[in-house]
């Protein structure tokens, strides 16, 4: 599938999450059926006063591709001056806008989903935006900013008449922020009307999950972010069943030591060991929810780890209890 020209290969799209879809993260998460990958949000007032770890956000790679960077912010001077700057100094994509942050330090700014408020004034600053961006822009956004306000139609109007080439919904309001349950049904057959290809997006934990909003939506892609931490097999069982195919078998233990083992050395070699070890301890506890013990792995993990030498401990213990 051709997005922009540029080719997709496949139906699962890799959602942004802050604190989790580094470089390493992504990388990792390519071989299981990425088809297109989304960096974390990136501030463009973090770029434009040359933020030091800001800048660290846009690093990509070969295996990264097509991956897209994702800006936020409120201010169209300060956005055009970030969005130069990116493109001078990444390779990447796309260019995605975040309309859908609802968390409170966000949207205070203006930025986020509060943007949904106002869709004139969103026509502007997204229009100036795909005029300076040389990459296709793609955007974000939810269902409206609360029950009183769903006005997901007319912002998606609005993004694309703006020249915006792909839409993510995730189907939540922002007031909701993830709370409750996503709504689907309010974005039935949506991806056969609008005009850019459709990404539906919330609650995605299983591949039937993933076939339910797809059919209801129409969507083109189906976006996985929280379901699929410390569950690569989802995405590459989520596009198997799209194509037909047979899923593949629950992983075992052992795949799941693997591929947390695999995955911490990258971010490690990314990020450096303590920067590296305080992320791993809130992620990979994940890798191990609904094996026996995993409140006592978590539990290690996240209070007892403080190096590389920890981790690996904990890792050979777990290898070891596997093949008792």
């Amino acid at each position: 599938m051709k997005t922009a020209d540029i080719e997709i290969n496949g139906h699962v799209i890799l959602g942004p999450m802050a604190g989790v879809t580094t470089l390493a993260y992504r990388d990792f998460c390519k071989p299981f059926g990425v088809a297109l990958s989304y960096s974390e949000m990136i501030s463009d007032c973090g770029l434009a006063y040359g933020n030091e770890k800001t800048m660290r956000y846009f690093a990509t790679s070969s295996v990264d591709r097509p991956v897209g960077l994702q800006l936020f912010g409120s201010k169209i001077d300060m956005t055009l001056k970030a969005i130069d700057i990116i493109e001078k100094e990444a390779e990447y994509d796309f260019l995605d806008i975040n309309l859908g942050c609802p968390v409170h330090k966000v949207i205070q700014t203006g930025a986020g989903s509060a943007w949904l408020k106002d869709p004139k004034g969103l026509y502007e600053y997204m229009k100036a935006i795909c005029e300076r961006s040389t990459k296709p822009v793609t955007a974000k956004i939810r269902l409206g900013w609360d029950e009183n306000s769903i006005n997901f139609e007319e912002v998606c109007d609005v993004l694309v008449k703006a020249g915006v080439k792909l839409i993510t919904i995730h189907a939540r309001t922002s007031r909701q922020l993830y709370m409750g349950t996503a709504d689907y049904e309010k974005l039935r057959g949506l991806g056969d009307r609008l005009q850019v290809p459709l990404c539906i997006s919330g609650d995605i934990f299983t591949v039937e999950d993933a076939l339910k909003a797809l059919e209801i939506t129409k969507a083109r892609f189906v976006m996985v972010a929280r379901g699929g931490l410390g569950n690569p097999r989802l995405i590459t069982n989520i596009e198997r069943a799209i194509n037909g195919e047979e899923l593949l078998p629950e992983p075992t233990l052992e795949d799941q030591v693997e591929w947390a083992e695999t995955f911490s050395n990258m971010l490690i070699e990314q990020l450096g060991e303590h920067d590296a070890v305080m992320q791993l301890r809130g992620l990979i506890p994940h890798f191990f929810k609904g094996f026996p013990g995993y409140k006592k792995i978590r539990a290690a993990i996240s209070m007892n780890t403080k190096t590389t030498d920890d981790l690996r401990k904990i890792f050979a213990g777990i290898k070891n209890r596997s093949h008792l």
